[in-house]
């Protein structure tokens, strides 16, 4: 949907804030975007905030982690953004060694702020059903705690994830959590109150929600390791 439109959806429920997370060029079925489309929409964003005194777009990206546990994106250009989610979205089935390397990989860049929908996991809808990819857990969610990287509690009713065992295996790890609506249109934007209802299903601390977090603070954490 177009980014105002989005916008006016994020005021109408009553966001003081929200990051725009569109993918990186590798995701070539979600149209990602390319260093210079990313630049064109960062003039964007900072057009739209001169408009509004009520809610703040904040520049983001929803990278992919590639192969290597390198990010599919300049580091000049994600210098320039206030919030990274790096996510995997390719050879899902690779062996738990592979991926948990891979993964890793990507929670250890000094760019990333939230490692996003863990497992790749669906459980329901339109695009069928896709098992979890493996990976070691534990290592997963020690580099998270260790790089300051939150873990994203995906708030899609296909996705669930993490699933319940490991945002358990999660706060066990001491990491903190981001509630990410994943939307692609505006009445997805509602999508936040599942994912919020799963994280009080499983005990988690409105403290360690970064987007629970008074703007400043959010982004004071995002840039700090950069």
């Amino acid at each position: 949907s177009p980014i105002e439109e989005m916008v006016e959806a994020g005021r109408a429920v009553g966001h003081d804030y929200f990051a725009l997370t569109d993918h990186s060029p590798r995701l070539t079925v979600a149209n990602g975007l390319t260093a210079e489309r990313l630049a064109e929409q960062l003039d964007v964003v900072e057009e739209i905030n001169a408009r509004y005194d009520d809610i703040v777009l904040l520049p983001g990206i929803e990278v992919d982690i590639l192969e290597d546990g390198k990010l599919d994106q300049t580091r000049a250009m994600l210098q320039r953004l206030d919030v990274v989610v790096a996510s995997v979205h390719s050879k899902l089935r690779s062996d738990s060694e592979t991926m948990t390397q891979r993964m890793v990989g990507g929670i250890a860049n000094k760019m990333t702020n939230v490692l996003g929908h863990c497992t790749g996991r669906l459980v329901e809808g339109g695009r069928g059903i896709r098992p979890e990819s493996q990976f070691d857990a534990e290592v997963v969610f020690a580099a998270c705690a260790q790089f300051d990287v939150a873990v994203e509690i995906n708030s899609r009713p296909e996705r669930r994830d993490p699933p319940s065992r490991l945002i358990q295996l999660a706060l066990e790890a001491g990491c903190l959590f981001s509630i990410d609506t994943d939307a692609h249109a505006p009445g997805q934007l509602a999508f936040q109150d599942y994912g919020c209802a799963r994280a009080v299903e499983n005990g988690v601390p409105a403290d360690r929600i970064v987007n629970a977090w008074p703007r400043d603070r959010l982004l004071e954490w995002t840039h700090a390791k950069r």
